[in-house]
């Protein structure tokens, strides 16, 4: 009975610009990022796997840096078990793309054609299917099609699984039922699904194995998969340096230091971290002080005040200062305001006492 071990992962987006941090930090990240894909090379050696499918945008764009390509070559040697490439929306094929200028070792197959192409692997039992990008989008490649031969049958593909008209490569699940299909490797949707099934065709997303902005929040994985002609089993891998995380603080009758302080991770400082301050207050938080107190308990921090200011607020309204017109109008609007418009009405009211105390209401990664 055929059985195989392999590794899934896709949309590892090397070299990503990292908008959200500063130059210097963004550059770590890519060179980190490097890092990851030798850590894959070692979890190929470390589980004996004998396969690896990597469903496309493992590069951000065919503008990588040459240390990228080397680096990429390298891990791909170093694996020295077959590679499968099917190249996605960001990395897609063409005569100048950096997979047909790369040097790449001979254990690699990339999938070059926007059409379902077979590569059988006969030591192992395996067929495997695959096809390219070669632009940033891709029809529809799974309709009318069946796989045939002997042994396991794999697919690896950029592509998602929808009922809706989708520009990437759209798969219906019955065309996955009706595939012939043991396994589809898909790769393009960054969260991962666990492994689901269409009929007798098991298939998943790994999701993207490291994240690269708030969006990508949390533990992040690469899959191992166990397939026989009867089963499979999937087991995802962490092999992320850093995470995003995203913490909500109810700072209502606190101090805002002490009430972050209270609810973080014991250890948070080889990640990004988004904290979004909540609740009550006569005064708006101050970010800068909250920066300068922790920016050290993380790679990067970005804070965001959405507290809502007291009712007594208002009764500054009275003073004969610039503060107290700025309020006395705004109060004014607000009491002939819809909720919507007072919501509006508070929140030009906490922009405008942070600029007369020469504060921010949002401070971004690495803020001095």
């Amino acid at each position: 009975m055929s059985a195989i071990r392999f590794l899934h992962a896709a949309d590892l987006h090397l070299d990503s610009p990292f908008e959200g941090l500063r130059a210097g930090k963004a550059a770590v990240r890519r060179a980190e990022q490097r890092q990851l894909l030798q850590r894959l090379a070692e979890l190929v050696h470390k589980e004996q796997l004998q396969l690896v499918l990597l469903p496309g945008d493992l590069l951000d764009s065919d503008l990588s840096y040459a240390e990228t390509g080397e680096a990429l070559c390298a891990c791909l040697r170093q694996m020295a078990v077959p590679v499968f490439i099917a190249p996605g929306n960001h990395d897609w094929y063409s005569a100048h793309s950096p997979y047909a200028r790369l040097p790449l070792p001979e254990n690699v197959h990339v999938f070059t054609k926007n059409e379902i192409e077979a590569v059988t692997l006969p030591a192992l039992g395996v067929r495997v299917y695959g096809a390219a990008y070669t632009g940033k989008e891709s029809p529809p490649l799974l309709q009318g099609f069946r796989a045939s031969g002997e042994g396991l049958k794999l697919l690896c593909l950029h592509g998602e699984v929808t009922k809706q008209p989708s520009p990437y490569a759209p798969i219906r699940e019955e065309e996955l039922a009706a595939s012939g299909l043991d396994y589809a490797a898909l790769g393009h949707i960054h969260k991962a699904s666990g492994l689901q099934k269409a009929g007798s065709t098991w298939y998943s997303w790994p999701g993207c194995p490291e994240g690269r902005g708030f969006d990508e929040c949390g533990e992040k994985t690469v899959s191992i998969v166990e397939l026989d002609e009867t089963s499979c089993r999937l087991h995802p891998v962490s092999v992320a340096l850093r995470r995003y995380e995203k913490l909500t603080v109810n700072v209502t009758g606190s101090d805002p230091l002490l009430a972050v302080h209270s609810q973080l991770p014991d250890d948070t400082a080889r990640d990004i971290y988004r904290i979004v301050l909540c609740g009550e207050v006569d005064t708006p938080p101050d970010l800068q002080r909250l920066q300068l107190n922790m920016s050290e308990l993380f790679y990067a921090l970005q804070l965001r005040d959405e507290t809502r200011l007291r009712q007594s607020v208002w009764d500054r309204a009275g003073e004969d200062s610039l503060r107290g017109l700025f309020l006395k109008k705004l109060r004014e609007q607000a009491e002939t305001s819809t909720p919507e418009q007072r919501q509006l009405i508070e929140q030009a009211a906490r922009w405008g006492l942070a600029a007369l105390d020469h504060r921010e209401e949002v401070l971004t990664h690495d803020h001095p």
